[in-house]
């Protein structure tokens, strides 16, 4: 596994790994009445770190005895399998398209007991297509049957409608912003995209604030909690 994404499990006792614990929880009480099964996880825009949280929420989770699925719904630049050491050759798209079953293209994840993970599979003509199916719905029902928590990485929402899409079949959203890097307008027009759905939007997670200036981040956090994301160990970042 790539060394940069999965923090949780490299650093269990950092402030990095206690701020996805701390994320991990409030997704989990968020409603008592009716809990969150399944969620989203977008950016406004590329390279914000949304795939980053997705796979330290969905190893956090695990961690606590809960069986967890993560998806690459990204079905235009997937990732998630170059930080698992697996192929994107076979997943979700085969599910979708072919009809195999989901067990034939899961991949356990040794290290984490109880985190499975589905790739992208071959990337298609028509992503939103696919992901607004109702086979892909049918889908996402069977698995929430089967796993505590599913999670899907999917496509920024500025660029794509994918993560809109998907939004309307899980059960909460995540939008993913990169401080100094979001545009401002373009994360506004991320929340309205969702709104225009009613996507149930849980929270932003803030990626990417500098710390080595010392003061911003020293004075904040004590408000909040500090998540994140190495960039050549350059940069990191923190969750509300």
């Amino acid at each position: 596994m790539k060394r940069t994404r999965i923090f949780t499990l490299r650093n269990p006792k950092s402030p990095v790994s206690e701020a996805f614990r701390t994320l991990r929880t409030n997704i989990q009480f968020y409603s008592i009445d009716d809990p969150i099964k399944s969620l989203v996880v977008t950016s406004s825009g590329p390279r914000e770190g949304k795939s980053t949280v997705s796979v330290n929420i969905a190893a956090t989770i695990a961690q606590t005895e809960k069986k967890v699925l993560l998806i690459d719904s990204d079905l235009r630049k997937p990732t998630l399998h170059r930080s698992f050491n697996m192929s994107s050759l076979k997943g979700l798209t085969n599910i979708l398209v072919e009809g195999v079953e989901y067990t034939d293209v899961l991949h356990k994840v040794k290290e984490i007991d109880g985190l499975d993970i589905i790739g992208s599979g071959p990337i298609p003509p028509n992503p939103a297509e696919l992901l607004g199916s109702n086979r892909m719905k049918a889908f996402i029902d069977s698995v929430n049957k089967k796993y505590d928590m599913v999670i899907l990485d999917s496509p920024p929402i500025g660029l794509v409608t994918d993560s809109a899409i998907l939004s309307t079949i899980v059960d909460g959203t995540i939008l993913v912003c990169a401080v100094g890097e979001s545009d401002i307008n373009a994360t506004k027009r991320a929340k309205d995209l969702l709104d225009k759905v009613n996507a149930n939007i849980l929270g932003v997670v803030l990626n990417k604030v500098p710390i080595n200036g010392g003061g911003y981040y020293k004075y904040h956090y004590s408000q909040y909690y500090d998540y994140s994301y190495y960039d050549d160990g350059k940069r990191r970042g923190k969750a509300k």
